[in-house]
């Protein structure tokens, strides 16, 4: 039986890659695979999961990761003793595939994970959810306009962004390493996997460009994600009569759009009302009228009605990658208004909404309003046609497991 080691910080099916690992994990071990997830165990404890959990680190080593990063710009270089013990569970299991999501987030050192894994002989996969493998410091970088990762970084005018650094700026040195680490991986046992077309474009100019690359899009669960999907947020938050615009994400900020959300509050209707989930308190207190914010939801059949009772769904984001929110909305028959940004577009057809120009909120509120005045159930349908055609997280998932059987046969 051949075996799966899946790696990233998060495994709660509340956030989007500790889900899509869950999840490919459950199908790997409906096709007769055995199943292994390693997270970090500082931030997440001991969640529920179908995988065999391989816990990485503790809270002690996740704090001491945070200061590493605060204080020397040196995220993703400490945690040495909780990665020599991974490394070690590593040897116990003895994959056949590892699949890396993530491993920044304050759990590993790529430095002694890379060491080893370039001389193991186990074929990696990498899913690339950011940019973070390839620059020296952020994780997203249109927003800011910087394109110093193409040429090693240095002056790093986003240090203070995740993950923040309060004082130094080593990104010239973490580019440095960064490659030296990751190109260490021979070429023939390693796959590069971009979730959208965007990234890999841009990872076609960085020192990863000459590894093997294959877009594999993210998926979803269809059948959570339906048209049909109950909601009682209509009568619960008083918006009985009006054009639900909604919004959604896990943490709220100006690259995910919240001033443009402000902004387009002035400038709505009476017949209109934004709804905006994944707020925290202090954001929600803060809120102008006829602006209803939720905090954030760990139940996704909630967050499924809340997409069905929506008019259209609004991401105003200024940097991203191929965001799930995109794909949950139009599986539940709503319509998409977004930023022509990163892998954003991706996801949305001229069939199932539009896509504006950053910053134009003209242009978002036309489209808003072309959608309000359209046939509703036209838009369902074509939506969730879509969504059955392309994002089914069987479909999706069913690409990572014929690469591991390819990557296996070689």
């Amino acid at each position: 039986m051949k075996r799966l080691l899946q790696i990233n910080p998060v495994l709660r099916k509340s956030t989007s890659t500790g889900r899509i690992m869950q999840e490919i994990g459950e199908l790997a071990i409906s096709g007769g695979w055995e199943s292994y997830v390693a997270y970090s165990r500082g931030r997440d404890g001991e969640p529920e999961c179908a995988s065999e959990l391989v816990p990485v680190g503790d809270r002690l080593s996740v704090a001491w990761h945070g200061a590493v990063t605060r204080l020397a710009d040196r995220h993703g270089l400490a945690s040495d003793r909780a990665t020599r013990q991974f490394v070690r569970r590593i040897e116990e299991i003895r994959p056949d595939i590892i699949h890396i999501h993530n491993i920044h987030g304050y759990f590993l050192n790529y430095r002694i994970l890379f060491d080893f894994l370039s001389s193991s002989g186990i074929p990696v996969v990498w899913t690339v959810h950011d940019c973070w493998l390839y620059t020296g410091h952020c994780y997203y970088y249109t927003a800011a306009g910087c394109g110093r990762w193409r040429t090693g970084c240095g002056h790093c005018p986003q240090k203070r962004e995740f993950p923040k650094s309060l004082w130094a700026d080593r990104s010239r040195r973490n580019w440095e390493d960064k490659k030296r680490s990751f190109t260490s991986m021979p070429r023939d046992r390693f796959v590069i996997v971009p979730v959208s077309g965007w990234i890999r474009s841009e990872m076609e100019d960085s020192f990863l460009k000459d590894y093997s690359m294959q877009v594999i899009h993210n998926g979803i669960d269809t059948d959570i994600f339906s048209p049909s999907a109950p909601s009682d947020a209509v009568g619960k938050y008083g918006l009985e009569g009006k054009h639900i615009i909604l919004g959604v994400a896990s943490i709220w900020s100006r690259e995910k759009g919240l001033a443009d959300f402000m902004e387009m509050a002035r400038r709505l209707r009476d017949d209109e009302a934004l709804v905006l989930v994944g707020l925290t308190g202090k954001q929600i207190a803060a809120l102008p009228e006829r602006v209803t914010g939720i905090s954030r939801t760990a139940d996704v059949r909630e967050l499924a009605g809340l997409y069905a009772a929506a008019d259209v769904f609004v991401n105003p984001t200024w940097q991203d990658n191929y965001p799930t929110v995109n794909l949950e909305a139009v599986s539940c028959g709503t319509p998409v208004v977004t930023y022509r940004t990163g892998g954003s577009p991706e996801s949305v057809t001229p069939e199932t909404g539009f896509i504006v120009e950053p910053g134009d909120l003209d242009g978002v509120m036309k489209a808003v309003r072309t959608i309000e005045m359209s046939d509703r159930q036209q838009y369902r349908d074509k939506c969730r046609a879509c969504a059955l055609e392309y994002f089914r997280k069987s479909d999706r998932y069913g690409d990572y497991i014929r690469l591991y059987e390819r990557l296996c046969g070689r």
